[in-house]
């Protein structure tokens, strides 16, 4: 793969990021995103920001194409010999912050990396996925959500799934809070089998899914009746969130390593947050059963 072959990737990216932010427009039908452009000699940034809808309190949607003369540490975890090699990287990362508690948040990530080794050919390999973090569990939106991921793969090979299942289990987890941050989703990274073009259809089944997993739920969700009570839960739960993004989140670092704007990096945070010392649910209680019943794995797609 050469620098060149970047372009349709670019293309297919950037058609993305219109087609879901039109898409989370339309659902919301009262606010637009906003957009900033930064273009250089490093690359182009088109980050875009929804705020204070009617359906999604926040919700962001980044484009970023950057260029840069050696890859920052969160990016060669895995392959520590590209180490100080130049780089390309393209990627669409979103997140959604519903206003209804009942209405899940959601992420998605699709990356492409090439890397230039000094006296080697260009190495390149893909990564992305998606994942939901409900507030109140429904069985329904948990199988649509695995079984739309799952088919997803399955266009690419039947064998995908599981693997990229469990590695979203086993990523999204709070170690100490020993709870995974939602019901997982899909998420793959170093990404090249089957050659180029096997990849890159992996990535356009897996963002092109995206919307035709997440409206549906939100559809079901967003004319629901909520209250203080399930406001508080909500904004309570929104603190796992964010102590998952600053402290263990990959992309979080990688934006901060590489010389991101660090109004794009922590894009992702909710606008509204709060942490209660000590607090656990009642048992018995919708909010006792997120726990209990949603974020420990379970094959959801097979339900």
């Amino acid at each position: 793969m050469t620098e060149a072959a970047a372009g349709p990737v670019l293309e297919y990216l950037l058609e993305l990021q219109d087609r879901i932010c039109s898409g989370l427009e339309a659902e919301d039908g009262s606010a637009r995103f906003e957009e900033e452009r930064h273009e250089g000699e490093h690359g182009l940034a088109r980050p875009r920001v929804l705020s204070e809808g009617e359906v999604f309190e926040k919700a962001a949607v980044h484009l970023s194409h950057s260029r840069g003369s050696a890859l920052p540490p969160a990016a060669t975890a895995q392959r520590p010999e590209l180490g100080g090699a130049r780089f390309e990287a393209i990627s669409v990362s979103l997140i959604t912050h519903p206003r209804n508690p009942y209405v899940p948040t959601s992420h998605m990530n699709v990356r492409c990396f090439i890397s230039h080794p000094a006296g080697r050919e260009p190495v390149w390999w893909f990564g992305g996925g998606f994942d939901l973090t409900p507030y109140y569990g429904f069985e329904e939106d948990a199988v649509h959500w695995h079984r739309t991921a799952r088919d997803a793969c399955a266009q690419v090979g039947s064998d995908l799934y599981p693997k990229f299942k469990h590695a979203c289990d086993e990523y999204f987890f709070l170690p100490h809070r020993g709870e995974a941050r939602g019901i997982g989703g899909v998420l793959f990274d170093d990404f090249d089998e089957g050659g180029f073009e096997n990849a890159f259809h992996l990535q356009r089944s897996v963002g092109d899914a995206y919307l035709e997993a997440y409206l549906p739920i939100v559809q079901r969700r967003k004319g629901l009746a909520w209250g203080e009570r399930e406001r508080e839960f909500q904004l309570w739960r929104r603190g796992r969130y964010v102590e998952f993004n600053l402290m263990y989140d990959r992309g979080t670092l990688y934006g901060v390593q590489s010389g991101r704007r660090i109004e794009s990096v922590l894009a992702s945070m909710p606008p509204l947050v709060r942490w209660r010392h000590d607090w656990r649910p009642e048992a018995g209680t919708p909010e006792a059963a997120l726990a209990e019943r949603f974020l420990p794995p379970r094959d959801w797609a097979e339900s």
